[in-house]
């Protein structure tokens, strides 16, 4: 989970990095993020992988300002955080992880710039959120052919948790596309807002989907 995370702002900070429309404090912030997600990945058993991408996204925090580097750096965090998470998982689970979470937590972080200066163009926060989106569909589809249904009476609260948490990850996602279609600073400061609560809802679907593929207890 931690490293997956890690892994999709890592790769979410590349894009925005590699698209300029933003100065070097999102690329500080994202590798940041990254590696607060990998150190704990890397303690809990990501081992030298996962602390080879904590260090290339130091390395892109570092070389910023050249942003083919950074962009480079922070395309081989996110790849050593994946590779990290699949050594502890299904890849097909970790991948899966990575898309949506990388795409809501970056869609996210990058909304506070569009409060500081709404005439940034928003086709960045919209390709964030088409990516969040749809990692939000492809994550349901994907734990429900690793083996989630269907599940006994005792994880019959994990499974409806996990369908409610989904399904308001898609809601609001979907709300932050229609959000930024409309005009005015409000717009993108209820878009903003409404991707904190995907973040918040997003984490929760994503473990406990894994929770029940896995058959292990929260317990």
């Amino acid at each position: 989970m931690l490293a997956a995370w890690a892994a999709g702002i890592a790769a979410g900070t590349a894009f925005v990095t590699r698209w300029a429309i933003v100065g070097p404090g999102f690329t500080w912030l994202g590798m940041g993020v990254a590696v607060m997600a990998g150190v704990p990945a890397a303690l809990a058993g990501g081992g030298p992988i996962a602390w080879s991408g904590c260090v290339a996204a130091l390395l892109a925090a570092v070389v910023v300002r050249a942003r083919v580097a950074a962009t480079l750096a922070a395309v081989g965090a996110a790849a050593a955080f994946v590779v990290a998470g699949s050594s502890e998982g299904d890849p097909v689970l970790v991948i899966a992880a990575t898309i949506v979470l990388g795409g809501v937590t970056c869609e996210m972080l990058l909304g506070h710039w569009y409060l500081i200066d709404p005439r940034l163009p928003r086709s960045a926060l919209r390709s964030l959120c088409l990516i969040g989106l749809a990692g939000s569909v492809l994550d349901v589809v994907v734990v429900l052919a690793s083996g989630a249904l269907p599940w006994d009476s005792g994880d019959a609260v994990v499974g409806l948790g996990w369908v409610v948490l989904g399904l308001a990850g898609i809601i609001l996602m979907t709300a932050v596309w229609f959000a930024l279609g409309e005009r005015g600073y409000p717009a993108v400061m209820a878009a903003t807002g409404l991707s904190y609560l995907a973040v918040l809802t997003t984490i929760g679907a994503v473990v406990l989907g894994r929770v029940l593929v896995t058959g292990e207890s929260l317990g």
